[in-house]
């Protein structure tokens, strides 16, 4: 049985540790929820208020030019890049991960029709990120195309020659679960079909190698495990055989080869650069810039492979201690534990509805309406467990289960950056109090709030 001390003892010989220090962690708090809002590197505070009272305030209009402004967003691509496996100005960090959907879809939908006009279908998985699918399906409507929603273990056979995109987000937001993305991109480009990923839960948490995998197109966001803020600036990759090809749906003036001849007509930028759109977000991105920062400090320190190995300890960890000493609660697990098929997070679950095992502790009676709107006896109790926790200072989130499994989601994130072994001691150490106490039953952690 692993003990608290054998969680100090790993933390000190922790490689990374001294990271942590890169970042403001309020006191007290056990912060799982990494992917979904990355913490504040310290040195933010500092480099927006000298955008602000300096560069903008003093330089005004000129610091586009004096601050390098009208590059940033280039050189945050450049900083990205070797972390999701890209080369040299193949990445800009601009716009929001659905607007870059959005251009990527639309793009790569006009490369696939035109090679082969039969090509009418989209693919994606059945519990993509909605906003994912909803991009998708606004796009397939307006082109009189068909979006198709499958089961990871149908993506396969699902492979045909009217399919021109496969849309995936390489680790599953629900779950946790990772793809094998060079195995189904080439499976994909075997039968003529373009590949998009989503890495919003990947960069910065787990390898990626874009060009190794030999995808074809792929955006993620900047506020998760890239620590860029709420509304972080996302970014956009294309594979250089397939940036001048088109030109993107939103042809804006920074995608313009030369955006001060200020001429009527639109003529592309060469390269990734077209991939831009308007006026771009300055002091967003400057505090993106701070928490890429902080991977160029890991670099020494052993880089993507260190983070990896310390990833999986700590969700290794996470997962048995729960097993151990939170049994008898009704708790499962969705995240895979086949280390090549899991990302940075673990997903407990608890089932609900009228099929749902007995839960240790009364239940709201019979009637009651619960935090989800769902009848009494019906409730899984995940989304309360959470609140109780995050009351505690365990910072975690809930996901609300499909209709199809039955199943609520407890959801924890482990970014090694600034996450340590004593820490997962203590949050299950939290959780286990809250189960075995019935804590969670409380009324004010059964009033559902606008962000779960």
């Amino acid at each position: 049985m692993t003990t608290l001390q054998d969680c100090r003892a790993l933390d000190a010989q922790d490689p990374l540790r001294p990271l942590r220090d890169h970042f403001t962690l309020p006191e007290g708090v056990i912060y799982l929820d990494g992917n979904s809002l990355g913490v504040a590197p310290k040195a933010v505070a500092a480099r927006v208020a000298d955008v602000v009272q300096r560069e903008w305030s003093q330089d005004l209009i000129r610091a586009w030019n004096s601050a390098g402004w009208v590059d940033l967003p280039q050189r945050l691509g450049n900083q990205l890049a070797p972390w999701i496996g890209a080369g040299p100005d193949e990445v800009v960090c601009t716009d929001t991960t659905s607007i870059n959907l959005y251009k990527v879809l639309s793009a790569a939908l006009n490369i696939a029709r035109e090679d082969a006009p039969q090509r009418k279908r989209v693919l994606s998985e059945r519990s993509n990120f909605p906003t994912d699918l909803y991009i998708a399906e606004a796009l397939c409507r307006e082109r009189g195309l068909e979006l198709v929603l499958l089961e990871p273990e149908e993506i396969a056979a699902a492979l045909q020659d009217d399919v021109a995109v496969l849309m995936l987000t390489h680790v599953n937001y629900r779950t946790g679960a990772m793809h094998d993305m060079a195995a189904i991109t080439a499976a994909a480009h075997a039968r003529g079909i373009l590949t998009i990923w989503d890495l919003c839960h990947s960069a910065g948490a787990v390898p990626v190698h874009l060009n190794a995998a030999n995808a074809d197109f792929s955006i993620g966001c900047g506020y998760k495990y890239l620590n860029g803020g709420p509304g972080a600036p996302a970014f956009v990759w294309v594979h250089p055989r397939h940036t001048d090809r088109f030109w993107q749906p939103l042809a804006g003036w920074f995608g313009h080869a030369a955006p001060f001849e200020f001429t009527p007509e639109y003529r592309p930028a060469p390269g990734i650069r077209r991939y831009l759109c308007g006026t771009q977000p300055i002091i967003s991105l400057s505090a993106l810039q701070c928490g890429l920062a902080v991977f160029d400090a890991a670099t020494p320190l052993g880089g993507m492979q260190a983070l990896r190995t310390k990833s999986l300890a700590l969700t290794d960890l996470f997962i048995r201690l729960v097993e151990e000493r939170c049994a008898g609660h009704g708790l499962g697990l969705a995240t895979p534990r086949a280390h090549a098929q899991r990302g940075s997070q673990v997903c407990l679950t608890r089932e609900y509805g009228p099929h749902a095992p007995p839960l240790r502790g009364s239940l709201p009676p019979e009637g009651a309406v619960t935090a989800l709107g769902r009848p009494g006896g019906g409730d899984s109790g995940a989304y309360a467990i959470v609140q109780a926790l995050i009351a505690r200072g365990v910072i975690g989130d809930f996901r609300a289960g499909d209709n199809g499994k039955h199943l609520d989601i407890l959801r924890f994130g482990f970014t090694p950056l600034y996450i340590g072994f004593e820490d997962v001691w203590n949050a299950v150490e939290h959780l286990k109090q809250v189960l075995d106490t019935g804590e969670w039953q409380r009324a004010e952690f059964n009033q559902k709030q606008a962000v779960t």
